[in-house]
């Protein structure tokens, strides 16, 4: 998701790069718009760096450059690209061009062009809020659908007392994620997740592995970023790019991940293995690349069953698994869950063509020890957001001591 951050003219302008970092912590792309007074307070350089996107200062490219048909239509290219658009701090002038959809630079211009969610944070002096102009202002911006995130109060810049400060960063923040429709549910919870396949060495060049691409995981990941966890990601080899501010350990064999999880897992107050983890490696790996010359015949043991070994060691974390099942679909994932001891298992079946395994999309059961939900054939994206209302829901049932 992408994000449009609308800068005014304010002392409060500089809190602006601290609600870029926040953003960046859920998943989200941040691309700055700043008005002609916010660069009096901070450069553009400083959302530049911290956002790693183009920082728009002007309607029609920088001061001197030759005008072309890429900016004379930016702001129509913005309007379309991005999730939400956030102005903070939003000061009495732009609050009023807002509302009489007045379009004088970039910023005014994008808000009469995009569809959609605005959030406004207003900053400014406790008279110039409190005005009747500026009320009447709010209140078409209300009637339109606009959130407004109220200023606080206390003492201000001018050396007044009152309301008119801009609100708290994480305020903010969480109003804007209620606008791209992700919740703070999961603000305060570490959630650990693997994701993707392992291999397991045979000789320098050959490794046992399996058709897990990854994607799963990773939504999972973006999906509890977006709701406000920290996250640990432990993730075999994949293609995948990673979410950016997930906390991600780049692992190979099946053991490189038990060492991983094993580790993290005091960290945890959530953990989801949606690893496709391999159930057996060879006995032993050849130091050099093995010779055609013939049958060959590999010995196997079992590698060890983290999903068993991290329900063991629980102690008031969620244990969510996944198991990918051919036959008796159901009937095996009930069994893991008694088995191991889990609080949820998502289970579906990989002989079906065009989900699971190599795809973007998704059929599954999440059977816990309440409910059974179907989840109809859907995307990746959305199967994550339903395995993690079920977790919210066990949280409820079961609330525990968040850890730092």
């Amino acid at each position: 998701m992408k994000v449009a951050l609308g800068v005014s003219g304010g002392i409060a302008a500089y809190k602006a790069a601290e609600i870029v970092r926040l953003l960046q912590e859920r998943g989200i792309r941040v691309q700055v718009i700043m008005t002609q007074a916010a660069q009096e307070f901070i450069r553009p350089l400083t959302f530049a760096a911290l956002s790693g996107e183009k920082v728009i200062t002007d309607m029609f490219g920088a001061a001197g450059s030759e005008p072309n048909i890429d900016s004379a239509v930016e702001h129509i290219a913005v309007a379309q690209a991005i999730d939400a658009l956030l102005v903070a701090p939003a000061t009495a002038d732009v609050l009023a061009k807002f509302a009489h959809g007045i379009a004088t630079d970039f910023l005014t211009t994008l808000y009469l062009a995009t569809t959609a969610p605005i959030v406004v944070a207003p900053a400014m002096n406790v008279n110039m809020w409190n005005h009747v102009a500026t009320q009447e202002n709010l209140e078409v911006l209300r009637k339109r659908g606009v959130r407004i995130v109220e200023p606080g109060s206390g003492y201000l810049a001018c050396g007044m007392m009152g309301p008119g400060r801009l609100a708290e960063n994480e305020t903010i923040v969480a109003a804007v994620m209620e606008a791209l429709g992700a919740s703070q549910e999961l603000a305060g919870e570490t959630v650990l997740i693997t994701a993707g396949p392992t291999r397991e060495k045979i000789d320098p060049v050959r490794y046992l592995t399996n058709r897990s691409s990854g994607r799963m995981g990773y939504a999972l990941a973006e999906a509890a970023l977006r709701r406000g966890a920290r996250v640990l990601l432990v993730s075999g080899p994949t293609a995948i790019a990673t979410p950016e501010a997930a906390e991600i350990t780049h692992v190979e064999s099946a053991e490189e991940m038990r060492q991983a999880v094993l580790k993290l897992l005091p960290q945890a107050t959530i953990v989801i293995k949606s690893a496709a983890v391999s159930d057996y490696r060879p006995k032993a790996s050849a130091n050099h690349k093995i010779k055609r010359s013939g049958p060959l015949t590999i010995d196997l043991e079992p590698t060890t069953d983290i999903l068993a070994e991290v329900s063991r060691l629980k102690q008031s974390q969620i244990i969510v698994g996944f198991a990918a099942e051919t036959q008796n679909v159901l009937e095996n994932a009930r069994k893991k869950l008694a088995s191991k001891s889990l609080d949820a298992i998502v289970v579906n079946d990989v002989s079906r063509e065009g989900v699971g395994f190599d795809s973007d999309r998704n059929a599954v059961t999440i059977i816990t020890n309440e409910d059974v939900v179907e989840v109809p054939e859907t995307t990746k994206w959305d199967v994550a957001q339903r395995v993690l209302d079920q977790i919210v829901h066990l949280r409820k049932l079961h609330p525990a001591a968040v850890k730092a």
